[in-house]
């Protein structure tokens, strides 16, 4: 059996407050920004900062908030889609600015909004297959890099965040089934055209910069999520009333408070962080998850889901030890 032994997480310095969106997209108000998308404040990077920095800070958090033997550490898991090279892997880089022993895997993983959980699947296999003891699952992502100056949606909705995860043969949260979906004809709805092989050169215009077609973006969602909520439930042979926590990857409001309309998951069973940080794409779910546990709500069944970028989803069952 597979756990998660222990989460920490890493936000940057610089925070950009919706006061200050305002001031440069004045036909906004503070309250509409807020009210839009749920999002108070986001931490945005450096400009010399980059996802494999803030993973590095993430895994020195966890090794020391949690007292955590780092030569323990046998293979490395990075869920990034801000890598800081074409190659090599930014999960190597990682492996020798930690100092971690030279006998540990290290890899990368290009995913965004379902990206932990398809993390939280890879660790469990590894460990299940004798692979591994103790996998540092890692997220980070710099999105806001990507979102042009001048496209206030965008601006408004994410943040830039890493979180380390222990995954190991004990903790706190076993890991049970899974259920994961592509769909890849929604490729081009959350997407950057240009600077990889199929469109290598910039095209010194919004090809350069992150797309998303927020309404289809909506419409996946809706379309995807209750039936995902369902099946992970199935998988698990559990009743929807025996759930005590469903956790989302953090959206944006509106998304989120439609999905448990949908699903009808009363206010004290559906938990959320998302107002101080924005949509932090890979990292969202650990995060809510760390501050859950600090809130004393994590506890008995939780159902976590992730959806997004790819089209991609993915969902499973943690089991808390009380």
């Amino acid at each position: 059996m597979a756990y998660i032994k222990a989460i920490s997480y890493y936000l940057p310095e610089t925070i950009l407050t919706n006061e200050q969106l305002v001031e440069e997209f004045p036909e906004w108000t503070v309250k509409k920004v807020a009210g839009k998308v749920g999002v108070n404040r986001r931490h945005i990077a450096g400009n010399d900062e980059c996802a494999s920095d803030m993973a590095i800070k993430a895994a020195q958090q966890l090794f020391s908030e949690h007292q955590v033997d780092k030569s323990t550490i046998d293979y490395i898991l990075f869920c990034t889609q801000s890598p800081d090279y074409i190659l090599p892997t930014s999960a190597c880089i990682i492996q020798d600015k930690l100092g971690l022993n030279t006998s540990c895997g290290a890899l990368d993983f290009n995913l965004g909004c379902s990206g932990y959980v398809y993390g939280l699947s890879l660790a469990k296999g590894l460990i299940a297959g004798g692979i591994a003891k103790n996998v540092l699952l890692l997220t980070a992502e710099t999105y806001t890099k990507h979102i042009h100056p001048a496209d206030k949606g965008n601006r408004t909705i994410f943040g830039d965040a890493a979180t380390a995860t222990l995954v190991s043969t004990e903790g706190f949260a076993a890991i049970a089934d899974f259920s994961l979906g592509t769909d890849g004809s929604g490729f081009d709805k959350l997407i950057v055209k240009t600077q990889g092989c199929r469109n290598p050169q910039t095209a010194n215009d919004s090809s350069d910069y992150l797309y998303m077609d927020g309404p289809e973006i909506f419409n996946f969602t809706l379309d995807r999520v209750p039936s995902l909520v369902k099946t992970v439930l199935a998988k698990n042979d559990i009743l929807h009333e025996d759930v005590d926590l469903f956790i989302f990857h953090q959206a944006n409001q509106y998304m989120l408070d439609f999905l448990k309309d949908t699903l009808k998951i009363d206010d004290e069973k559906f938990y959320g962080y998302l107002s101080e940080v924005g949509n932090t794409v890979s990292s969202t779910i650990p995060l809510a998850m760390y501050f859950a546990d600090k809130e004393q709500v994590l506890s008995g069944n939780v159902v976590i889901a992730g959806f997004g970028v790819g089209y991609s989803w993915g969902g499973c069952l943690l089991r808390i030890k009380n």
